[in-house]
């Protein structure tokens, strides 16, 4: 039986991927750090299929040592999904609050990086997997997105580039870049529920269950086969236009 580490797993894409895995035969080490969700998914999936972690990802001593501290038979881990991730704020940059964008660089980079050096030797070993979530926006820039848009391309590029570190390893490496996904990250995002709704509304995106489902596709496939990046986008969605300020 494999197992996989998923961060960001209370809620959203991380909370369906676990479902998902955890329904395929796989054995999940989710974290977050809602100890009560955690304890939730463990009940629900069983606590031969799920195991919580509780930490804030972006507290390295806290996550380095739940990490060493995990159970024997669940510390060979065959896939790492860099889920966790957030956006605080749309404001334009010139109004933007730098605490904001700290915390954004935090958890969308740093952390990601922290928490990948940690296992690739184990990866490395058991010639497993890494699936990093970015975001349409590393791609494709909008007014108010600046640093949130500016860590997923981070996010999209960091995995390129270290698929080509990893040649002749074994090891998969695959960016997985959403576009309009409606999950409790839109509430946050937007500020409100009602935003959220009113945000979403007619709009059809996707959910975490489109994602989740696209996760367990990519980790599933032939040893021999590597998706590199792979963006996705609810059919309602396009690329914007170019816009153009006159006197």
């Amino acid at each position: 039986m494999k197992t996989a580490l998923i961060t960001g797993a209370t809620a959203g894409i991380g909370q369906a991927t676990a479902r998902l895995l955890a329904a395929n035969g796989w054995r999940v080490i989710g974290t977050g750090r809602r100890q009560e969700r955690l304890d939730a998914l463990a009940q629900e999936l069983g606590a031969d299929r799920f195991l919580g972690l509780a930490f804030d990802v972006t507290d390295e001593a806290v996550r380095n040592a739940a990490i060493d501290g995990l159970p024997e038979d669940w510390r060979a881990i065959d896939l790492l999904v860099n889920n966790a991730g957030l956006a605080k704020g749309l404001a334009p940059a010139q109004e933007a609050d730098l605490d904001d964008w700290q915390v954004m660089v935090d958890t969308n980079i740093t952390a990601l990086l922290g928490l990948t050096r940690k296992l690739l030797p184990g990866l490395i070993e058991r010639k497993g997997a890494m699936i990093n979530i970015g975001s349409v926006a590393g791609s494709y820039v909008y007014p108010g997105g600046n640093v949130y848009a500016g860590s997923k391309a981070f996010v999209n590029h960091f995995t390129l580039a270290i698929r080509a570190d990893l040649h002749g390893t074994g090891v998969r490496v695959t960016s997985i870049e959403p576009g309009m996904v409606e999950t409790e990250f839109t509430t946050v995002r937007t500020g409100s529920q009602e935003r959220s709704d009113e945000f979403y509304s007619g709009a059809h995106p996707m959910t975490g269950e489109d994602i989740a489902e696209t996760i367990r596709w990519v980790s599933e496939l032939p040893p021999h086969l590597n998706i590199n990046r792979l963006e996705l986008m609810p059919v309602t969605q396009d690329f914007a236009g170019f816009r153009v300020a006159r006197d």
